[in-house]
């Protein structure tokens, strides 16, 4: 698939120009697979998003009078976020072990380290989400889609997260060793 896409592009695009080097570069399997995963997992996370945000309660919102009115509306949506990321974190791990950067060693300790290491990266990525979800929809992002509160907002952050995750997953986490 992915040399067939690179085919057409070579065709409309020459191999040797400023724009076919760039093609070059970015058409790979690795990148094509990653993105798709990454449409996968974000599928992942705005479905169970949605699912969450149907079946938890709205009166998790009625604290008691002492809790700023800005938290107690944003509650339910940071706890759907939390939960909507831990879904995604498993799916995204088991795709981009196996398929995308193909990690073949299933060794406990390699796995271990791995999952850690990936669940460290996506925590950070995580509190992007976690808290830029609330904050957009705070500020006015909180435009309904599907019939799905905060879902715009949802959209934003889920880009910007699959980026850093790609960095953190190529870089530190699946990291080819040299040598080997």
């Amino acid at each position: 698939m992915t040399e067939k896409l690179r085919s057409i592009l070579f065709w409309i695009f020459k191999k040797d120009s400023a724009l076919g080097r760039i093609i070059d570069k970015v058409v790979t399997r690795e990148i094509i697979s990653y993105l798709i995963f990454g449409v996968l997992t974000t599928l992942v996370s705005m479905l169970s998003y949605a699912l969450f945000i149907r079946i938890i309660p709205d009166s998790v919102n009625e604290l008691p009078a002492a809790v700023p009115e800005s938290i107690a509306e944003s509650l339910k949506i940071f706890i759907c976020s939390v939960l909507s990321w831990i879904c995604s974190v498993v799916f995204a791990f088991i795709t981009n072990k196996l398929f995308v950067f193909e990690s073949r060693d299933s060794s406990a300790k390699t796995v271990a380290k791995e999952f850690s290491t990936f669940v460290g990266s996506r925590i950070f990525t995580g509190v992007i989400e976690w808290f830029g979800v609330p904050f957009l929809v705070r500020i006015g992002l909180n435009q309904v889609i599907f019939g799905t509160e905060g879902l715009l907002a949802k959209i934003t952050v889920s880009v910007i997260v699959v980026v850093l995750n790609y960095i953190f997953s190529k870089l530190i986490v699946f990291a080819k060793k040299s040598g080997k």
